[in-house]
């Protein structure tokens, strides 16, 4: 549930600062420094210090002091999600709904990092029968992440809060249109854990903050945003031989077959592609249904649509793009769609005005239209008629994207057969983005979508090095590994071994 940290720079003046807007109205929420590469180089060398104390700490201290924290945004949900809908201009209980989804990922991965990354001894094998061999998952150090402004807590702390519960310091450098949001998610890190407040440092500024994070000499940057970023960001990496893990966004689909639900599916996808104004990567964009049940998903949807309010007021179901700059994508997308054949069965382009645009409903948009090969990222869904589950597959898959998808289907035991088959990270059958609210999964693409993956197991070793360590036992019968060792009695070891390896 992530998208992109901007490509554009953010305005600086003259004293070094930018503001964070309140993307409404344009007033000015807040100032913020604009860091360098000098201010990167002392937080990255104090968390390494942090690190260091924080990593030789029992995992039961660590696993309290991030519980604490975890207690401790809980207490503050409220003014926490103040700042998110107020950045963001999401409404306030998006944002509240935010913060509790962040709390059961960072409560997950402090009860279980210990768990998932202890010492486990493995089997050595025939040949190395003498050895007692284990393996441990070991913290990197400091790792750098720089988060999106979409969902501004939720989505960094997938990398923030299981780094550190993998035994690593942060440095955290937000978008530039959500700055205070990463300042109070640090302040209330030391308010919890003073002893150990420089674990977490935040850093603000537009993308040359991003670029020097990424040089700083991290051991390991999580980066969520666009993939021309990412590749930018992976490039400054690359000279180091700097790890990165990569969440760059979707153009989820979303698969309807004849003997669904099609009340729930229309619910869900309403929910899912006008969710957050469809700024949500791992949102609805594209929608195959077979022919059948087309005509009736779409006015199923449009019904639904048409009974929702959007806008500022309260009880808005969704609120202003954040990044002015989306309007423009959006709308263009659209007109294409228009153009190139299909036909708005809710709003149009006359939606797409100003920081506030309307839900928009395409159908029949030919598959080579940007409404259905790029990333609109806004309240729009397209619905296109298949002839099969075939098709359907076959055009989800057909994306260069590959995050998440979902799947309606009468029998969820088919649901998942059929779910088996799409190209994508994370899956939902009969529920759109369920497996966002579930921390032991992990979340993550492939493609323009990114790799690597944060959240469950796999989201706290991303952040680890394994170790791998032998204790020789006793002196093997025939030593392989000696030059002392007569040719003749080798020649007899790798015989048998062999033989017994036939008979396996």
């Amino acid at each position: 549930m992530t998208h992109t940290t901007p490509d554009t720079t953010a305005d600086t003046a003259p004293d070094g600062t930018f503001a964070s807007c309140d993307p409404a109205t344009g007033e000015v929420l807040a100032r913020h420094p604009v860091h360098g590469p000098r201010h990167l180089a002392d937080a990255v060398e104090r968390a390494r210090r942090a690190a260091t104390r924080w990593a030789e700490l029992p995992a039961a201290r660590r696993r309290a002091h991030l519980l604490a924290w975890k207690r401790e945004l809980a207490t503050s949900l409220d003014s926490l999600a103040d700042v998110v809908a107020a950045e963001t201009g999401k409404p306030r209980q998006d944002a509240q709904l935010e913060v509790l989804l962040t709390l059961e990922q960072l409560g997950w991965a402090a009860r279980n990092a210990h768990k998932v990354l202890r010492r486990r001894r493995v089997r050595a094998g025939l040949v190395a029968a003498n050895q007692a061999a284990t393996v441990v998952h070991r913290p990197l150090g400091v790792v750098g992440v720089i988060g999106p402004w979409n969902y501004p807590v939720y989505t960094p702390m997938g990398s923030v809060g299981y780094a550190l519960a993998a035994g690593n310091a942060v440095v955290f450098k937000p978008s530039e249109y959500t700055p205070g949001t990463g300042v109070l998610l640090a302040e209330l890190f030391a308010a919890a854990v003073p002893e150990h407040a420089d674990l977490l440092t935040v850093v603000t500024g537009p993308g040359s903050t991003g670029e020097a994070l990424a040089r700083s000499g991290v051991d390991k940057v999580a980066f969520t945003g666009s993939p021309g970023t990412a590749r930018k960001v992976m490039a400054v990496c690359a000279e180091s031989l700097t790890p990165f893990l990569a969440e760059c966004g979707g153009k989820d689909a979303v698969v309807v077959t004849a003997d669904a639900d099609l009340d729930a599916a229309a619910d869900a996808v309403v929910w899912g592609a006008l969710g957050n104004a469809g700024q949500t990567c791992a949102g609805v964009e594209r929608v195959y249904a077979v022919r059948e049940v087309h005509e009736a998903l779409c006015a199923k949807v449009v019904e639904r649509t048409r009974a929702l309010r959007t806008g500022a007021e309260a009880g808005a179901v969704y609120g202003p793009m954040t990044m002015p700059s989306q309007t423009e994508v959006i709308r263009r997308h659209v007109d294409a769609a228009l153009k190139d054949g299909g036909h708005a069965a809710f709003g149009g382009v006359e939606s797409v005005a100003g920081p506030f645009v309307g839900p928009v409903v395409l159908a029949d948009v030919p598959e080579d239209s940007p409404a259905v090969t790029e990333e609109t990222f806004g309240p729009t869904v397209v619905i296109n008629a298949v002839a099969d589950v075939e098709e359907a597959v076959a055009r989800a898959n057909a994306s260069r994207y590959a995050l998440g998808a979902a799947v309606f289907c009468g029998s969820g035991r088919a649901g998942a057969a059929i779910a088996a088959r799409l190209r994508a990270g994370a899956v939902s059958v009969n529920s759109v983005l369920g497996f966002a609210a579930v921390p032991a999964l992990p979340f993550g693409g492939s493609g323009d979508s990114g790799f690597g993956r944060i959240h469950g197991a796999d989201g706290l070793r991303a952040f680890t090095a394994p170790q791998s360590v032998t204790v020789r036992r006793f002196a093997a019968p025939v030593d392989l590994t000696s030059f002392r060792t007569p040719a003749a009695a080798k020649a007899r070891a790798i015989a048998l071994a062999r033989a017994l390896h036939r008979r396996r």
